[in-house]
């Protein structure tokens, strides 16, 4: 605080006093940081953030979640004024992932970018090493974004009621792919055995890839896969699809139905990428994080997103995506019950 100092010659040659000059703020500074200290007040914080936010995706790089949560932190990173980078910690339908942020610092810098198995987990398994609610504290719902029900090609079926009326011909003979129980895929299948009263078997793959693989090769007959799997092949004739799972059409595939206008009416099935912090996490943190992703939504690059992927962009309020999760929650936890889904 000290702002220099002169050298004043006292009591004859060859020596010196060093004689510090105080500035007047450097003084009251100075007395303010004793008296806070002598009362027990820790001085104030340094304005969020500091260093690096981390935002840990539950899946391997390169699929729908982990370009969301990196076109997120390109955006929000512009805004908060520090890098925001990816961790990728896939395994255990996102358990690993989402554990480690439940059991981070409550400080803002390990974030979760959470999606439907947020959701599901608690249905599907009997016990988490988390609590979903508890353990964690909302920042924004970003995006909402649906599947879509393609066929290969060469297949007889065509629309929606095609379907319906091949897989009652067919009890339990029609197969969909999933990315693996409980993923989005799988329960928007089941979905529709439940709404349109048929029986198709659900067969499991790690990852939407394989599945689609062996539906180009003919191995199984559907699938309600993702956007983001399946766009490309459909814009080159090299899958059919049939509707989308959304309850509006889609600005995405503005040609197709959705499955409930097809035949299956109040049919609707979302997927959804929502950013979570600890638990505890300072309100004034979530408040800054919720707007900058509220500004990041608004971006050319999520605009990019909404046209290749088919997102819905929302940047919600923290309050929001509780809510949002919570109806969520209850909706398929009925359906894990009634279908006796079981992770194996």
């Amino acid at each position: 605080m000290a702002i220099g100092n002169i050298i004043r010659r006292d009591g004859g040659p060859g020596k010196a006093v060093a004689v510090w000059r105080w500035s007047r703020r450097a003084v009251l500074a100075s007395t303010a940081l004793l008296v806070a200290v002598g009362s027990g007040v820790a001085p104030a914080r340094a304005e969020y953030p500091e260093k690096i936010i981390k935002i840990v995706v539950p899946f391997a790089a390169g699929g729908g979640t982990d370009i969301v949560a990196r076109t997120t932190a390109q955006e929000i990173q512009t805004d908060l004024g520090k890098p925001v980078i990816i961790e990728n910690k896939p395994g255990a339908g996102t358990i690993i992932g989402t554990q480690t942020v439940a059991t981070s610092e409550p400080d803002g810098y390990s974030l979760l970018m959470a999606t439907f198995a947020h959701a599901v987990n608690p249905s599907l398994y009997n016990k988490l090493p988390f609590d979903p609610h508890k353990d964690f504290a909302a920042v924004s719902l970003i995006a909402r974004s649906f599947n879509v029900v393609v066929v290969n090609p060469a297949s007889k079926i065509n629309s929606i009621p095609d379907l319906i009326a091949e897989a009652k011909a067919k009890p339990g003979k029609l197969n969909f792919g999933t990315f693996g129980i409980g993923t989005s895929a799988h329960l928007a299948g089941e979905l529709f055995n439940a709404m349109a009263n048929v029986k198709m078997t659900a067969i499991p793959y790690k990852g939407a890839a394989p599945a689609i693989s062996d539906l180009l090769g003919g191995q199984i007959d559907v699938m309600f896969t993702t956007v983001a799997s399946a766009a490309s092949l459909v814009a080159a004739g090299q899958l059919r699809a049939l509707a989308v799972t959304s309850a509006e059409r889609s600005a995405a595939f503005p040609q197709l139905p959705t499955v409930a206008e097809a035949g299956v009416p109040g049919y609707a099935a979302e997927s959804w990428y929502g950013l979570y912090a600890p638990a505890k996490t300072p309100a004034a943190v979530i408040a800054r994080l919720n707007q900058a992703v509220a500004k990041a939504v608004q971006s050319g690059g999520f605009k990019q997103l909404a046209t290749n992927e088919g997102l819905i962009m929302v940047g919600s309020a923290p309050q929001e995506l509780d809510r949002y999760v919570a109806q969520e929650e209850e909706r398929w936890r009925k359906l894990v019950k009634d279908a006796n889904i079981e992770v194996q």
